[in-house]
């Protein structure tokens, strides 16, 4: 009996099912590891590359050229939203940044427990109440020795957001002397003193428009810097 070959029979001579599977594969993983890095050009590239050097004897199914595809367009399309939130985010930070700046030479209310006397100027700042107290003071001392130099009795004082208000005068009457001021608020609770947080009034000395992050940075005056999302009230 003798062997024919058919044209089809030369026309894949030499490609064996094993070697075509095995490229078929390989390129199948090179597209799903770079399919989050390639662009659209590149990966058409590549899917044309795979059905070139498809097993002849079982071709890519439609369903799965389709799915291919239908990743691809995903993860473009993610790609594109993350490129969206990028812009918005920017568009952001740009917005607070000129509010920001505007703030300057402006007064606004922050939590600390500190804060600056100016020549012949006042502190003043709020006492927040998580319930009502038969006394609630304010305790005024210098930063860099702890000295005390004057209490504000407000006396009783219902749940809530207390102002104060210190003239700028120690215990004997007298101007005391420009500079950085710690404020601490006590209250009687339940029979125990307890530490009040404070909200102070400072002025915007600077701003900085820091990378990362951080974020907009606000320079108060005394040297105490906060984020600009902590600012509670523009006075």
């Amino acid at each position: 009996m003798v062997a024919t070959t058919t044209a089809n029979d030369d026309k894949y001579a030499g490609i064996t099912t094993t070697s075509v599977s095995a490229t078929t594969a390989a390129a199948s993983r090179a597209a799903a590891k770079s399919r989050t890095s390639l662009g659209q050009d590149q990966f058409l590239k590549l899917m044309t590359t795979q059905m070139t050097h498809q097993d002849p004897n079982e071709p890519m199914k439609n369903g799965e050229f389709l799915s291919q595809m239908a990743q691809f367009g995903t993860v473009s399309g993610i790609q594109d939203l993350q490129a969206s939130f990028a812009n918005f985010a920017a568009s952001i930070n740009s917005d607070q940044a000129l509010q920001a700046t505007g703030l300057i030479g402006r007064y606004v209310s922050v939590q600390s427990t500190q804060g600056v006397l100016p020549a012949g100027g006042e502190i003043s700042g709020k006492a927040n109440l998580t319930s009502s107290t038969t006394s609630l003071k304010i305790a005024i001392s210098k930063a860099n020795t702890g000295e005390l130099v004057q209490t504000v009795d407000l006396g009783n004082q219902s749940a809530g957001a207390i102002p104060f208000v210190w003239d700028g005068t120690n215990s004997a009457g007298t101007l005391a002397s420009p500079g950085v001021y710690k404020i601490q608020a006590t209250a009687q609770m339940n029979g125990k003193s307890t530490a009040v947080p404070t909200d102070i009034n400072s002025r915007v000395e600077s701003v900085n428009m820091a990378n990362g992050s951080s974020g907009l940075k606000v320079n108060l005056a005394g040297d105490n810097s906060v984020d600009f999302a902590q600012i509670k009230q523009v006075l």
